[in-house]
């Protein structure tokens, strides 16, 4: 089964009570999913660990603090995400997910190898320590990003998962389009990652993906060679200027048989968008 998750709340959540009201809510919207937000922290209530967790209808999973870096220079710095890592993977437990996203860090004045090291080498820790910790089932998932200057190609994301079958790759294709400025046009970009991506790291982890979508600015910059630039800001699907677009996402998908994880990063509308992508699912399957 696909699930189909918001990151968060919606606007429209507007007064509800959180988490109580969740459930109803995305219900409201046919949707089974929802992805914590812990981008700031992990600021979760005793009250909502207990309520997220019985909640057995809503499959979910939890993004870590915005400021794990784990391709750092800081030595320091690294042993503090694997610390976060841990913690968030420990709020995961407790809420009933069984993954989380981490952001794959940044090349600062590095070369992409060497951050790619030092990022392979910080998510093998973090590996280590949930296993020590009982959390063996927890999975990491480094996200594929959204700036040219940031660690996260396709290539560098496989890569970071493929040294433990337990790691899953957080594929955002908002966040791919947007680095190679607009490079996903249709279904034979899509298929041509999902054949990457079983290649490299089997078809047992591309039928269990984790997905993040979003339609996403971009700025364009440097020379074809070096280029830079890349996201800019999320937006809604009633744009009509940046992609990339859900429908050939989803048939390649249905084609395929996949069963992703699909987290709709819309801003603001991820309900009401995630709901378009689960109509179409439904409509064709």
């Amino acid at each position: 089964m696909i699930t189909f998750a918001t990151a968060g709340k919606s606007n429209s959540f507007g007064n509800r009570k959180y988490p109580h009201d969740l459930p109803d809510y995305l219900a409201e919207f046919g949707l089974n999913g929802f992805e914590v937000q812990c981008g700031r922290g992990i600021n979760i209530s005793g009250e909502a660990y207990d309520f997220l967790s019985r909640q057995s209808d809503i499959s979910l999973s939890l993004h870590t603090p915005y400021f794990i870096s784990i391709s750092s220079v800081d030595g320091d710095t690294r042993v503090r995400s694997v610390d976060k890592i841990l913690e968030s993977a420990r709020a995961a437990q407790r809420i009933g997910a069984r993954r989380i996203v981490v952001h794959s860090g940044s090349c600062a004045k590095m070369s992409r190898g060497d951050a790619l090291s030092l990022a392979l080498d910080t998510l093998k820790k973090a590996r280590e320590a949930l296993d020590s910790n009982g959390l063996e089932h927890i999975a990491i998932c480094p996200e594929t990003m959204g700036k040219i200057n940031q660690l996260g190609t396709l290539e560098e994301v496989l890569e970071l998962c493929a040294f433990d079958p337990r790691m899953i790759p957080c594929v955002d294709f908002g966040h791919l389009n947007a680095r190679s400025h607009g490079g996903i046009k249709g279904r034979n970009d899509y298929a041509a990652i999902f054949d990457k991506i079983k290649h490299t790291l089997g078809d047992k982890i591309l039928q269990n993906l984790h997905i993040h979508f979003s339609k996403i600015e971009y700025t364009k910059g440097g020379t074809p060679d070096k280029p830079t630039g890349g996201e800019k800001k999320h937006l809604t699907f009633a744009d009509n200027t940046f992609g990339p677009d859900y429908e050939p996402l989803l048939d390649e998908i249905i084609a395929r048989r996949l069963e992703p994880f699909i987290v709709c990063e819309s801003d603001g509308t991820q309900a009401e968008d995630c709901a378009k992508m689960a109509e179409y699912c439904r409509k064709r399957t």
